[in-house]
């Protein structure tokens, strides 16, 4: 049989059981809908949190910490032999110190945290409202969303305000052993809020070089030349004794999370498929039952079991291919409207618009060619039986 009388005879379903075969397509429709929303739901929550918590630079960065219990400390000699490592980039380190900030009349407890411009981005910190530190604005701070809410002030209206504080300063310093308090009397401007629990603000390390050197780190963020450099400089630095973390295992652990939230999710989108594929295998069922004598005068004529099968099973494959497109459209549709409606309360409610529904195209495609390959599958009991009927018994049938 030729490929286009194949086709024609396949695709005579969309003209003699008009009905039937859209039903059926639908159901198939609403199936892989079903699966393509739910998925499409657990990748738009897995990009959403991941886009949250990292940036391409914090996924190269390893955090080292001192193991003071051990004597262990982060020194400006260690801190160079950090930057002398061949998978190293970058190195920036930070120092905690504990302050009292004064904004307005209010005073309030703080950690002063002195950066290089370069930690909060290595860090994958993000600003609530305003920017983070760098360029030529050494008097710039970034403060903490928690000490923001201390002085009653939203992000939006703190940013451009100034406040004063005093350090006390480390125990290994002179000033230290002396009792004293450094008190920084120049105003330093806020110039960006980001979100953090802890009462504290980031400022610049050379702002205060004139007042304060430091002889050791509180921790460092070592940046890497490349992905793929990061679990052996994790390796080198703990086997150094520093106790070493990397916000790429974090990634790795919410991946394995939501390929096991995908894999549920799928399944209940399965079970709503297999509903539709038992009703696609009824309706091959029932039009195998009335093309009986249309199956015998073929095989009268010289149609071969062959011919009458591959008929049969291009058009259970011809209705899987349609119940895809129209599942893929239907799933994207329905998960673009949901979508709305969720930005729409939040937005109502002061919170910000989100992408819940991802559909990546490779899955997409696979959505397609499963949808094809259960069309495929359900058609072939029913194409079996008609390619072995006996054409003189298919004629007297009624």
């Amino acid at each position: 049989m030729k490929t286009q009388d194949l086709i024609k005879l396949s695709t005579r379903m969309f003209k003699a059981r008009a009905s039937r075969t859209l039903l059926t397509i639908l159901g198939m429709g609403i199936g892989i809908g079903a699966i393509l929303f739910l998925v499409a739901l657990g990748y738009g929550l897995q990009r959403t949190l991941l886009k949250a918590l990292t940036t391409s630079e914090s996924l190269l960065t390893v955090d080292v910490l001192p193991d003071k219990e051990a004597g262990l400390h982060i020194t400006p000699e260690r801190l160079n032999e950090f930057s002398g490592m061949e998978e190293v980039a970058e190195v920036s380190p930070a120092v905690d110190l504990p302050a009292k900030v004064k904004f307005g009349e209010l005073t309030s407890d703080a950690v002063a945290v002195f950066v290089r411009p370069s930690f909060l981005k290595l860090g994958g910190m993000k600003t609530l409202g305003g920017e983070l530190l760098g360029g030529n604005n050494e008097q710039g701070i970034v403060i903490s969303s928690a000490l923001a809410k201390v002085f009653d002030q939203e992000p939006s209206e703190i940013i451009g305000k100034t406040f004063i504080f005093s350090l006390s300063p480390p125990e290994e310093s002179e000033e230290e052993e002396e009792g004293k308090i450094i008190s920084i009397d120049t105003p330093f401007e806020i110039i960006g809020v980001v979100e953090s629990g802890d009462t504290l603000f980031y400022a610049q390390d050379s702002s205060i070089s004139q007042l304060l050197t430091f002889s050791e780190y509180s921790q460092v963020k070592v940046k890497c030349r490349s992905s793929s450099n990061v679990n052996q400089v994790k390796s080198q630095l703990s086997s150094a004794g520093f106790l070493v973390s990397a916000l790429s295992e974090k990634v790795e652990e919410i991946n394995k999370l939501f390929k096991i939230i995908n894999f549920i999710l799928a399944l209940f989108g399965i079970v709503a498929l297999s509903v539709s594929a038992v009703g696609m295998f009824n309706t091959m069922t029932v039009t195998l039952l009335e093309r009986i004598q249309e199956i015998g005068i073929m095989k009268a004529v010289g149609a071969s079991s062959r011919d009458i099968f591959w008929v049969f099973i291009t058009e259970s494959t011809v209705m899987g291919f349609f119940g895809g497109l129209s599942g893929i459209v239907l799933g994207i549709v329905v998960g673009k409207i949901f979508n709305l409606g969720i930005n729409f309360i939040a937005a109502r409610f002061g919170g910000q618009s989100v992408e819940l529904f991802y559909f990546p195209p490779w899955f997409v495609l696979l959505v397609l060619i499963f949808a094809v390959t259960v069309g495929f599958a359900t058609g072939i009991i029913p194409a079996r039986r008609a390619s072995i009927i006996d054409p003189l018994k298919a004629l007297q049938y009624k």
